[in-house]
């Protein structure tokens, strides 16, 4: 993480650690879930749902925070593409646990070694982090730089 500038805060939340992990960037924040099928390039981590707040966006290396996903299991083999293809995110922050996303995860930590790490946050702790610059995920705890 960057030093803080004067007007920057920091705060730090503990969240489930759904996929264990260690992982820092640039946060990318929507209130709204996403549709990982025709809604994210596995190829170049783009959000491509033109429809969706983060349209145009590109997460990879990102901490990208969605309260969940939208959609079924495709959601699993396109997030998994992702990471086989370098432009997943770095990490993920979530409201609640999301089972396509923790399937991905865990098994790109099999096949690729990459697992992402994965929190969920109680409702009000997602809310807060509308503003959020960078993140840093530790296990279950989540560190924040606001603007």
């Amino acid at each position: 993480m960057n030093m803080m500038a004067p007007a920057e805060r920091q705060r730090t939340f503990a969240g489930e650690a759904v996929v264990p992990g260690v992982a820092a960037g640039e946060a990318l924040v929507s209130a709204e879930p996403l549709s990982f099928w025709g809604g994210y390039s596995a190829q170049t981590g783009e959000i491509i749902d033109r429809r969706h707040p983060l349209s145009g966006q590109h997460a990879a290396g990102k901490i990208l925070v969605l309260p969940f996903t939208r959609g079924s299991s495709t959601t699993t083999a396109i997030f998994l593409e992702s990471v086989r293809a370098g432009v997943a995110p770095a990490g993920l922050v979530t409201d609640r646990p999301d089972v396509f996303l923790t399937l991905a995860s865990v098994v790109a930590g099999e096949m690729y070694g990459r697992p992402v790490p994965i929190v969920a946050l109680g409702a009000d702790d997602f809310r807060a982090l509308a503003t959020a610059r960078e993140l840093r995920i530790d296990q279950d705890i989540l560190s924040v730089i606001y603007h």
